[in-house]
């Protein structure tokens, strides 16, 4: 019988890591440098391993052949198949991470064989004045942003954005976008490994070497519109859904918890995804199991679960994810 799963993180030592990955998550011993970990991963020769319960030691893919519509959906499997649609992630920067973009499915498709990258953000923190850069602060086209990457000059026309906890941003394909350093952030992300460079600050490895950019790759993935307010705007409301993102690649609300809150998922057929940002809770489904979860970590609620009560701790603090 299929139960909420939680997996064993995979950290990832970047260059640009930080130093808070592991206490946020209560973890002691931790390398330094972490910037990232995968929390939920079906990317491959990274797929997330359980952690807790009689499946533990088994892999999101074996899970995924062997429950297949149980644990994603009906619809999720028509529609992706055996891969699982979402990429889970906690980011540390303390460096500027590379300006950046991601191709759309269509493009991602006919260059690699792969699904786009759709991705969302949430900041659980930010050092004073750290910032985030999403899409343009005014309309260009293709042949100035070419001309501004070869002349040094593109961060004076992206917008850039300082940041605080509970901020977000929803990033769809094709939008121009870095995180800044001193931001600890959680990301949702259509499962995609594919990043087109755009600059890097002219940085050099120990070698000596830049970075390779991807100039032409990413003029024809970017998507030029400009907006005004490139920011997600909510209200946040104690012990009730709040809507952040509703796309066609995952839908994504905020709770915010004092009290238990049950949730319906008799209609949904889609597995649902919990990132605990802050606090702790007890998860409990229609079929009896019961979860404990805690800040930095993630659960994996299977499609056929009916309904789930979350008993919280004061001021816990999720996002709920599924796709629908």
């Amino acid at each position: 019988m299929l139960y909420p799963v939680i997996f064993k993180p995979i950290f990832k030592k970047i260059i640009w890591g930080g130093s808070d990955i592991c206490p946020f998550k209560g973890l002691t011993h931790c390398e330094e440098g972490i910037g990232e970990s995968w929390e939920l991963s079906h990317v491959e020769d990274n797929f997330s391993v359980v952690d807790n319960g009689p499946l533990a030691g088994k892999t999101l893919d074996e899970l995924i052949r062997e429950y297949g519509p149980q644990l994603v959906g009906s619809k999720v499997m028509q529609r992706f198949g055996k891969t699982f649609p979402l990429l889970i992630k906690f980011i540390d920067a303390r460096d500027n991470l590379s300006i950046q973009v991601h191709p759309d499915d269509e493009l991602a498709r006919k260059r690699h064989n792969s699904f786009g990258k759709t991705e969302m953000w949430y900041v659980i923190k930010a050092s004073e004045g750290a910032a985030l850069y999403s899409g343009f602060s005014r309309q260009i086209d293709a042949g100035e942003y070419v001309r501004r990457v070869e002349d040094d000059t593109i961060m004076e026309v992206l917008q850039r954005y300082e940041v605080k906890e509970g901020d977000v941003f929803f990033l769809p394909a094709g939008r121009v976008h870095a995180i800044g350093s001193g931001c600890f952030i959680a990301e949702i992300q259509q499962t995609s490994n594919i990043t087109y460079r755009i600059y890097d600050y002219n940085r050099k490895d120990a070698e000596g070497n830049s970075r390779e950019l991807h100039t032409e790759l990413a003029k024809d993935a970017i998507d030029y519109t400009y907006q005004e307010d490139y920011r997600t705007h909510y209200e946040s409301h104690k012990d009730e859904p709040v809507s952040l993102v509703r796309s066609e690649y995952f839908t994504t609300n905020l709770l915010d918890l004092d009290s238990s809150l049950k949730r319906d998922f008799s209609s949904l057929d889609s597995f649902v995804v919990y990132i605990c940002m802050s606090g702790k809770a007890t998860i409990t489904d229609d079929k009896g199991n019961e979860l404990s979860i805690h800040q930095g970590q993630t659960a994996l609620i299977p499609a056929d679960t009916l309904w789930a009560t979350i008993n919280p701790s004061p001021d816990a603090k999720f996002m709920e994810t599924y796709i629908g």
